[in-house]
C-alpha cells in the first residue's frame, strides 16, 4: 500500500506527538519538502517503487534536517516515521533508544535515506 500524506497529516501528527507544547511551525517549506520527497517514484536508479520503509525514511531524514519546528524536530521525524510505518500496515518495534540513535545518525553523520529505510525496514513487525 502507498499512503501518501500532504502537510495536513504531517501537522496532526505535530499535534499528537508534541501534545503539552505550542510549538508553531517555523519552516513550512520544510514539510512541503517532506511530502515532495516521499512521494517520488523514482529514488534511485535501481528502485523505481519505494516501499513504506523508503517513504517514512524520507520523511523522517527531511524533518531532521531542515528542521521544519523551532525544536524538538528529532522527536517529531520518529514519530512521523513510526506513525507512517503503521499506518502504512507496516508497523515497526525498534529496540529502546534506537529510533533516537538513528535520529542522531542522521543529523550528526548524514547517514542517507538509503541507511535509515534500511533500518527502518529492520524493525518491521
Amino acid at each position: 500500500m502507498h499512503l501518501h500524506v500532504d502537510v495536513s497529516w504531517l501537522l496532526d501528527i505535530q499535534e499528537v506527538a508534541l501534545v503539552r507544547e505550542d510549538m508553531s511551525v517555523s519552516d513550512y517549506s520544510a514539510l512541503v519538502a517532506a511530502v515532495a520527497r516521499h512521494k517520488t517514484k523514482l529514488p534511485t536508479l535501481a528502485a523505481a517503487d519505494p516501499d513504506a520503509a523508503w517513504r517514512a525514511a524520507a520523511l523522517m531524514h527531511t524533518i531532521v534536517r531542515l528542521e521544519p519546528l523551532p525544536n524538538r524536530n528529532s522527536l517529531y521525524a520518529a514519530f512521523v516515521a513510526a506513525q507512517y510505518m503503521d499506518q502504512s500496515g507496516e508497523g515497526i518495534d525498534p529496540p529502546y533508544g534506537a529510533l533516537s540513535d538513528l535520529v542522531r545518525k542522521i543529523r550528526d553523520t548524514r547517514v542517507g535515506v538509503r541507511a535509515v529505510a534500511d533500518q527502518l525496514r529492520s524493525w518491521k513487525v
